[in-house]
């Protein structure tokens, strides 16, 4: 737990700011500990307050760190028995929050939590995440598998888990660190559209999907080739190579904010703090039909859906106003990936965001 942690999943009436404030306190303590390495061994470099990794200086070389799960999705895979895709849910919690301060992750270690071990289920697990990492160009060097008994519970019979991880990666020589300090006013911002709801606000969902059709929620049709538990287990996008093979090319991303538990407001807010700048969001994604079918089933406000769930807008990124063409292009000549100018950098620290969900409205959210 530290500044960067995001809670996965906030039942409805919770304070959605509650995880926050955790996470302040947390790393609170943490922060107390930086004096324990002298300059230059490890020690986290200074005034990153907020970023979506820490930094640690090693004699000149930064080191990238991440730690990250993937929550209640998991019971997904234990409804429907389909395991091989939360690899990706988690590479893309872990590696994309390296990604979001350009650092491309390199190598992930994780920790499988179990209450009982099946072989099969460990199987599909760890081909899922060879699959990702595959995807990621990340080298998985090892974990831990620990048999917890009943201190680990879910769903039905089978094996239960929890399923976390640590990547690292090295900022190249020569490189700033992305933590939005060279964002300017007038700059374009730039989405990129998520193709699910990646491992946030699950628990929200499962709530309002009980109460529509039971407790075998999970079987019921979503359309004429899914159910349900298959479509909210879609799998994440990961964007970690699309911003390495940016900043390869030499596109200027001068901000990125990865959305996940705070949505777009919270996200975006850690980038844009640090010059006390805001934005005006006109042109976002449209949330994915899935999103707006279970926020109509759920009654829940634009605000708080835009605060649980990234709405069909996985990551935005900041860019020069005169480098927005070139940035748009080169990301979607990439088959995977699809970006779009949704606005641009104001003076006013503020988020101003018109929302594409069941009921369309225009949210400020200032800080």
């Amino acid at each position: 737990m530290h500044r960067n942690s995001k809670p996965k999943s906030l039942p409805s009436g919770l304070d959605i700011d509650l995880g926050n404030r955790c996470s302040q306190i947390a790393y609170g303590w943490a922060k107390k500990t930086f004096a324990n390495r002298p300059a230059g061994s490890g020690n986290p470099l200074p005034g990153s307050d907020g970023g979506f990794s820490s930094v640690m200086d090693f004699n000149g070389v930064r080191i990238g760190i991440s730690s990250d799960g993937i929550g209640t999705k998991i019971e997904l895979a234990e409804r429907t028995g389909i395991y091989h895709t939360l690899g990706f849910d988690l590479v893309a919690m872990v590696a994309d929050d390296l990604a979001a301060n350009g650092i491309e992750t390199v190598n992930l270690s994780n920790i499988l939590d179990v209450d009982h071990l099946d072989a099969g289920i460990v199987d599909q697990l760890m081909r899922g995440l060879h699959d990702a990492a595959q995807f990621a160009r990340i080298t998985i060097t090892g974990g831990e598998i620990a048999e917890l008994g009943g201190r680990i519970g879910g769903y039905g019979e089978k094996m239960h888990f929890n399923w976390g991880a640590t990547g690292i990666g090295m900022l190249e020589q020569g490189r700033d660190i992305v933590d939005g300090r060279a964002v300017q006013a007038g700059d374009a911002v730039l989405a990129l559209q998520s193709r699910g709801f990646r491992s946030n606000g699950f628990s929200l969902l499962r709530r309002i999907l009980q109460k529509e059709f039971g407790e075998n929620w999970h079987t019921e049709s979503y359309d004429a080739t899914s159910t349900w538990g298959e479509i909210l287990l879609t799998p994440s996008l990961i964007y970690t190579p699309l911003i390495a093979d940016a900043l390869k090319a030499g596109i200027e991303l001068r901000g990125i904010a990865h959305i996940t538990g705070g949505g777009i407001p919270d996200n975006l807010s850690r980038v844009l703090k640090v010059n006390r700048l805001g934005a005006e969001l006109n042109d976002i994604f449209e949330p994915l039909p899935v999103m707006r079918k279970v926020q109509e089933m759920g009654a829940v406000s634009e605000e708080q859906a835009y605060r649980l769930w990234n709405m069909g807008n996985g990551m935005l990124l900041i860019v020069s106003a005169q480098a927005a063409d070139a940035a748009l292009a080169f990301i979607n000549k990439n088959k995977n990936y699809r970006a779009r100018i949704c606005g641009s950098i104001i003076e006013e620290p503020l988020i101003r965001l018109q929302t594409r969900g069941h009921r369309p409205a225009r949210l400020e959210s200032r800080y």
